[in-house]
């Protein structure tokens, strides 16, 4: 399999953009589905979560949606009413945001309460923790948020939301895939934010191979979040 190929198989393909529209969702799901092979997963706002179920029907594509998202905020029962609709509504995975403001400040048991009462209730969803990386202080501190996650039992660990100064960086995905590498159960790993070509994808791959070996960087344990890649990986499979 190219680069190109198993970076296709790994996109979350994501439209979060403020004002998103039900029409830009059809066409999100549209793309999805390319000549070249599906991506794993559309990740949509919590209102279209339906809309996408029904566009995408019996396809392998997943649907995936966010809540606490962006700002990361520490009402637990908010939060566990957005993802329960948004399983009613039939979301493959929920991608939550930490409460990274509380963990800074010292507060840890803040980022282990949200994330276990969200895996709760997602039931059978793969839960994936946005850590907000690029507004942590420090790569310890990157290390520490995930290793919360993980313990809280967090499915993947996901680097950004997209919405900061600071998105994904290979630093950060690096810090990450050691505490997955130690973690007692499989998880998996999310870079995303700012991901645009083929060679910026490339980065995570390599790096995914070189800490947990060739091979293991699947759908299963590997996405990458974005909205503009699809067509940079599109364009180099066809002169393939």
């Amino acid at each position: 399999m190219t680069l190109a190929e198993r970076v296709l198989a790994s996109i979350d393909l994501t439209n979060l953009n403020d004002g998103c529209t039900a029409d830009e969702i059809d066409r999100l799901c549209a793309e999805a589905v390319t000549p070249f092979g599906h991506v794993a997963a559309v990740c949509v706002w919590p209102a279209f979560v339906a809309q996408s179920v029904h566009l995408l029907g019996s396809s392998p594509v997943r649907v995936a949606t966010v809540v606490n998202f962006p700002h990361g905020g520490v009402d637990i029962d908010a939060t566990v009413g957005e993802t329960r609709q948004a399983i009613t509504d039939g979301a493959d995975e929920i991608d939550v945001v930490i409460p990274y403001r509380a963990l800074i400040a010292g507060n840890s048991v803040a980022v282990v309460e949200m994330v276990d009462a969200v895996k709760n209730a997602a039931g059978t969803a793969h839960v994936k923790a946005i850590l907000e990386t690029g507004e942590l202080p420090d790569q310890p501190t990157v290390a520490i948020a995930a290793e919360l996650a993980i313990a809280a039992g967090a499915d993947f660990v996901k680097t950004s939301t997209g919405k900061t100064r600071v998105s994904a960086t290979p630093e950060a995905a690096h810090t990450m895939l050691e505490v997955v590498r130690a973690a007692p159960r499989p998880v998996g790993l999310k870079p995303s934010g700012g991901i645009r070509t083929l060679e910026q994808a490339a980065v995570y791959v390599g790096l995914a191979d070189q800490v947990m070996g060739p091979g293991w960087a699947t759908p299963a344990t590997f996405r990458l979040g974005a909205s503009s890649l699809l067509a940079d990986v599109l364009a180099r499979l066809a002169v393939q």
